[in-house]
């Protein structure tokens, strides 16, 4: 007979009994009024599923609430306010056809094949239909349905069809309804429609079905939501301070760097004030590599295709390499994505003894990635990647003090910039996306967590998400208005220096095998730059700032004594304009404070008598320091040799 209860544990151990059959809202209901009022969701045995879901016996069960610090939380409301904006769009154009609409980190998005674009005004439109979808409290109702039912319920959206002519023969087909909208959906999704209360569309744009070029240009609209209105109120508050930051925008009002159509997307030219901060970016890192034992090394921008067949490139990494090109006589080429194919053949081009090792090479190079048109966003996102590359090799027991070596090195460069940080462990790709025997895989990540342990650092752990020839640590830093970017990456490898054969004779007089660690501490330098713009709103600190100091005379008859001032700061090295153009004193001073430069130094008839200037520091709330040159001079250069964020 069977037994007509069913024992479940909670996140802290304890057991609870209820009947056969009971589903997790009935668990919360067991538990109490207050959860059950809460509760939006269920974590079964570390999966995300709906209330609704019957439990298994023997499972760990953990209720979600509303709370919009729970990334689940918000992943099952975003999910759910995206059927209702395709509730609300089916409602107002009833032919649109239904692409993909999942939460994403700080919202949702959901593509719609329709006749034309979506502008403001629709948008408009649309968010009061969603309201009033909101407002109908309709359940989200879940079933199981056959293929051949499936088939004939999407019979009129393609968009549908294609997806699920992908979905396995042996996994199960679900849809999920609400009021009169239906979805082919895996879910979860929260209870009912009115828990969408807090919501907002945000923009419209198109895409490509399933991202790629050759196919039909959809229509995207983004939103956000969230459990309460003071989430949504400061989620809107720092997107209006985003946009304000936008390094696009403030690329272009302060003349730093161009994405040209005659050149090509994705591929930046750097202008003269954004080629400084490049300059002083590059010279910082490659001080600081070198102050630790790397030599600097060029290697070419193309390279023969078998040396990418060989690392594992090419099978692993194809669709994100530039085609193949032929030379002259029948040879085959590859522009690289990577740096580290070239350092393996520096590192082999002469016998190594264990006394040679570690072996530190470091490269600012270009590579160079086939990004898809619809994934390029300014600097983040480029097809041209200058990155400030660097490989280890070493023995086995050298792995601590080299990871311990990288780290302090992104330590150095995050505090430097006033950058708070965290690590990500990051694992063996899952399926056949990598390469070498789970035996390599364990001891790489084995180390990586014993070096983070030793070091006493937190870390959360990113399944699956290494590269596919070893794991990483991932370091996500946070920006000036608390988004948080991918940084630097520390990589264990054991499988390319097998590839390559690579050697050192040992201590035993025997061959044995390196261990090679990638890394790169500011990631690419067009994405690190792009995220600085953003940081500082477009206000870099003194020694990052391309211009430093602006000197302005009062009138044209202080001009030439302006214009010695400038020529001594830049005969110290220092980076340097005159404004001596006829417009008014406040245009020129408000152009120096619009144009973010540090210092504007005014000169008239007081200062040149007493050999003095007027100090304007940028951070100074505009007031007026009359000081000596020479105390300027000694000033600035504290903040430059001193890295200060400070003006």
């Amino acid at each position: 007979m069977n037994d007509p209860h069913i024992s479940i544990s909670l996140p802290d151990g304890s057991p609870k009994e209820l009947a056969s059959g009971a589903t997790a809202a009935d668990l919360a209901a067991a538990i109490g009024p207050g959860l059950a009022r809460a509760a939006v969701a269920a974590r079964i045995d570390g999966q995300l599923s709906d209330l609704s879901a019957p439990l298994p016996d023997g499972a760990e069960v953990a209720i979600v609430t509303r709370d919009d610090g729970d990334p689940d939380a918000l992943y099952v409301l975003r999910h759910s306010a995206a059927h209702a904006l395709a509730t609300a769009v089916r409602e107002l154009y009833p032919g649109a056809g239904i692409g993909f609409g999942p939460p994403i980190d700080d919202g949702f998005y959901y593509d719609f094949d329709v006749p034309a674009p979506f502008m403001p005004k629709d948008l408009d439109r649309i968010e009061r239909a969603m309201a009033e979808v909101v407002t109908a409290d309709d359940r989200f109702e879940r079933r199981e349905v056959g293929r051949d039912e499936a088939r004939e319920l999407f019979a009129d959206d393609p968009l549908k069809l294609e997806r699920l002519a992908e979905i396995p023969e042996d996994e199960a087909i679900s849809v999920y309804r609400n009021g009169p909208f239906l979805d082919l959906c895996r879910g979860p999704h929260a209870p009912r429609t009115g828990e969408i209360r807090y919501f907002k569309l945000l923009s419209a744009a198109g895409a490509y079905w399933r991202g790629d070029e050759r196919r039909r240009m959809l229509q995207r609209i983004y939103g956000t939501a969230f459990y309460s209105g003071s989430a949504l109120d400061a989620f809107i508050t720092r997107r209006e301070e985003a946009r304000k930051r936008d390094h696009r925008k403030l690329g272009r009002e302060l003349d730093l760097f161009s994405i040209q159509e005659d050149i090509g997307p994705g591929l930046v030219c750097w202008h003269p004030k954004g080629a400084r901060i490049q300059q002083e970016l590059r010279r910082w890192i490659e001080d600081l590599q070198q102050s630790r034992g790397y030599d600097v090394v060029y290697t070419p921008h193309l390279s023969s295709e078998a040396l990418f067949r060989r690392s594992g490139h090419l099978p692993n990494y194809a669709e994100n390499m530039y085609p193949r090109m032929e030379g002259a006589e029948g040879e085959a080429f590859r522009v690289k994505p990577m740096n580290c194919p070239g350092h393996i053949t520096i590192y082999a081009a002469r016998p190594r003894s264990y006394r040679d090792l570690p072996v530190r090479l470091s490269e600012v190079a270009n590579v160079y990635r086939y990004e898809r048109s619809g994934t390029l966003h300014g600097l983040l996102r480029v097809r041209m990647l200058t990155m400030d590359d660097g490989h280890v090799f070493c023995t086995p027991d050298q792995i601590e003090d080299e990871i311990f070596i990288c780290l302090e090195l992104v330590d150095t460069v995050m505090t430097t910039l006033g950058l708070d940080y965290r690590f990500d462990l990051a694992t063996r790709p899952h399926g056949e996306k990598r390469i070498g025997g789970d035996e390599v895989w364990d001891m790489a990540e084995a180390a990586l967590r014993e070096a983070l342990d030793r070091a006493e650092l937190e870390y959360e752990v990113d399944e699956g998400g290494g590269a596919f020839y070893g794991p990483k640590i991932d370091i996500k830093y946070q920006d000036a208005i608390g988004r948080e970017w991918q940084g630097a990456t520390i990589q264990l490898d054991f499988n390319l220096p097998d590839r390559f054969d690579l050697e050192y004779m040992g201590p035993d007089n025997k061959p044995h095998r390196p261990v090679m660690i990638h890394r790169a501490i500011f990631g690419t330098l067009e994405r690190f730059t792009g995220v600085l713009i953003e940081h500082f709103a477009g206000a870099f600190p003194p020694w990052l700032a391309p211009v430093q100091v602006r000197v302005i005379p009062i009138t044209d008859v202080h001009a030439p004594a302006a214009a010695g001032i400038r020529d001594r700061l830049a005969a110290r090295g220092l980076r340097v304009e005159l404004d001596d153009r006829s417009d008014t004193l406040g245009y020129r001073i408000r152009d120096g404070e619009l144009q973010k430069i540090p210092y504007l130094l005014v000169v008239g008839d007081r200062e040149i008598e007493a050999g003095t200037v007027a100090v304007r520091a940028r951070r100074a709330s505009r007031k007026q320091e009359i000081v000596s040159l020479d105390d300027f001079i000694r000033r600035i250069f504290d903040r430059v040799a001193t890295r200060s964020l400070e003006a």
